[in-house]
């Protein structure tokens, strides 16, 4: 990992967790296990001090532990890295569910984000004590059950039966795969007894059943929409329908992550998805059509195979991923170079190994600024040289050739890097501004508490507008200087990490090309 990513993990640890969490992560980031021996003597923290930060990142499953290999009585700590960059994309975890399942959804989603984990009678007694008992218990109940059942919430394991033997000082956890999105069996009418109080809350039948948020299942909802909108804005409304469905027939029989070329599919088994649960009359009558569109398309989302007329498509993933990652790094050096640096890169790119008087003929551009862009691009590590000497040149450099060409992975991993530095200064910033004006912040938060509560109890107008005049007119104005900035890096962040997203998709999709090294998990 880059000390840029490192140092993004530093920072969210602390904006989350507070500094001494902060302090255990960043040692643990540096090195692959550690045991609590060691964590205390390098971060020169009490051992008090580093279990309560243990406790928290394995509460938030930001750390894994296993029994020494030279002790098996001694723990050992790994930092789950990935997970820490997942913290920043809370908010849109919440977003999905309350687009998917609407108040209830948003509401489990937030409190087992919020509390690590949780089971399926706190969610709901949770949920009635705050919704002053407008919703009915059953409707919570089979809300639960459906995100279980999509997937959305995942069972965490449980300790392995005859772990507490005083011989076993590091405990197993174990769960059967059957097991990982199977719903509890929940008793409403226990559940009324809990809330009157007429029976206690441990006396509940999951009460050693927890749940927590599968964020991968909330990535392939990311991925998806990101292949849907690209369609949409290519082809049209109705072709990205049909390539939802198309995807959703796809899941059906392939692993959405461990395959990158899905199981075939027929234009049949489409339009009985269609038949079924869609009323866009255009797409029905004209699916074929809309398939053989997207199959054409230099995207390369879906392909034919087999011989003419068998009508069998599959879903590549590694191209679609491909072609939507160099359309971003061709904008990415649209924005710094211009477009005819652009214009240098899909050439090259097109033609996979090429000089630079070819370059500058093909791509169109003067000898003197095609020189000079294409080794802009080249010193910024978005373009690669590769020599080849002539037979008896000697090794001399007027005796070989030098070639233009890309390497993938190395210009995806060089704008992960820029991505990661670009978060953190993101965030530093946005800490900084939020210290900065502490004191205005909390007292416009206050006065606006202070109007709510007079609006409610009925008080005058001029009253009100009296109270609100206790911040100045300078203060107004820098306080909505500070927000509009606040609200400018929040935008910021959110398309940082859309294209950090994007990036590790084509890592996970890609790598295994032949212009990419292996590095996907």
């Amino acid at each position: 990992m880059s000390l840029d990513y490192g140092n993004l993990c530093s920072v969210i640890l602390k904006q989350y967790f507070g500094e001494v969490v902060q302090i255990v992560g960043d040692c643990l980031f540096v090195a692959n296990w550690r045991t609590l021996y060691n964590l205390v003597k390098t971060t020169n923290l009490t051992k008090r001090e580093v279990c309560k930060a243990l406790a928290v990142l394995c509460k938030y499953h930001l750390v894994s532990f296993r029994a020494s290999n030279f002790n098996p009585s001694v723990a050992e700590y790994l930092l789950n890295r990935d997970e820490v960059l997942y913290v920043v994309r809370y908010a849109r975890y919440v977003h999905r569910m309350q687009m998917e399942y609407g108040n209830i959804g948003s509401f489990i989603c937030e409190e087992i984000l919020h509390n690590g984990s949780q089971t399926g009678t706190n969610l709901m007694l949770k949920y009635l004590a705050d919704a002053n008992e407008k919703e009915k218990i059953e409707t919570v109940r089979d809300i639960f059950v459906r995100m279980i059942r999509a997937n959305y919430l995942i069972r965490l394991p449980k300790l392995v039966q005859g772990e507490r033997s005083e011989t076993v000082a590091v405990p197993k956890l174990h769960i059967d795969v059957d097991d990982l999105f199977n719903p509890p069996n929940i008793d409403l009418s226990l559940l009324a007894k809990i809330r009157t109080g007429t029976i206690l809350l441990c006396h509940a039948g999951d009460s050693d059943t927890l749940w927590q948020i599968n964020f991968s299942r909330f990535h392939q909802d990311f991925r998806d929409s990101i292949m849907i909108g690209a369609i949409e804005r290519k082809m049209g409304s109705s072709a990205a329908e049909c390539f939802q469905y198309i995807l959703k027939q796809m899941y059906e029989r392939t692993d959405p992550w461990q395959r990158q070329i899905s199981n075939p599919f027929t234009v049949a088994e489409i339009k009985q998805m269609l038949l079924k649960n869609s009323k866009n009359f255009d797409l029905m009558t004209n699916l074929e059509q809309y398939i053989t569109l997207i199959a054409d398309d230099s995207l390369g989302f879906i392909r034919k195979i087999g011989e003419m007329g068998s009508g069998q498509y599959v879903v590549d993933l590694s191209q679609a991923f491909e072609e939507l990652t160099l359309c971003c790094i061709e904008n990415i050096i649209t924005e710094r170079f211009g477009s005819k640096a652009s214009r240098i890169f899909r050439v090259v790119r097109m033609k996979k190994y090429i000089e630079q008087e070819d370059l500058q003929k093909e791509a169109m551009i003067p000898a003197k600024e095609a020189k000079l862009l294409s080794y802009n691009l080249f010193q910024e590590q978005f373009l690669q040289i590769k020599s080849i000497r002539k037979p008896g040149g000697g090794g001399a450099a007027a005796k070989a050739f030098f070639l233009f060409h890309l390497k993938h992975l190395q210009i995806v991993t060089m704008l992960l890097d820029i991505c990661y530095k670009a978060l953190y200064n993101d965030i530093t910033r946005s800490n900084y501004e939020k210290v900065e004006h502490k004191r205005l912040i909390d007292k416009s938060q206050k006065l606006d508490s202070i109007v709510a509560t007079m609006k409610e109890r009925g008080e005058s107008e001029d009253y009100i507008a009296e109270i609100l005049e206790t911040l100045t007119p300078p203060e107004r104005e820098i306080l909505e200087k500070v927000k509009n900035r606040i609200k400018i890096l929040s935008k910021a962040e959110l398309t940082i990490d859309d294209n950090i997203f994007l990036l590790q998709m084509y890592k996970h999709h890609c790598s295994h090309l032949p212009t990419a090294t292996s590095v996907a998990k």
